[in-house]
């Protein structure tokens, strides 16, 4: 059962809302290439404020994403594109319904 999530409060600096959006949309190709993080969301929470959500099985595939290529890309472009530091948050999952959709 898939119990351990990320959340990521992500600010954008005032002119790189865009930017932002198109990262996001970018790192979806690195999600998709993770097999073990079965649920990756970038969301927008408001005009400058987006947000990651993502879900694994376990811990280490937990601790894989946060060392891994997203989270390493996220944090290099953090300073040109964020207001201030992703806040990133280990939440844990307590019930999941999934209906799988073709994109």
């Amino acid at each position: 059962m898939i119990q351990y999530a990320l959340f990521a409060r992500l600010e954008a600096k005032p002119g790189k809302e865009a930017e932002v959006e198109n990262f996001l949309k970018a790192a979806l190709e690195m999600a998709r290439d993770e097999s073990s993080t079965p649920i990756w969301f970038a969301l927008r929470l408001s005009n400058s404020t987006f947000a990651i959500f993502d879900a694994f099985h376990d811990e280490k595939a937990r601790q894989d994403h946060l060392s891994g290529p997203i989270a390493q890309t996220l944090m290099a472009k953090a300073p040109d594109l964020f207001a201030m530091a992703p806040a990133i948050e280990l939440i844990q999952v307590l019930g999941l319904k999934n209906e799988t959709t073709a994109n």
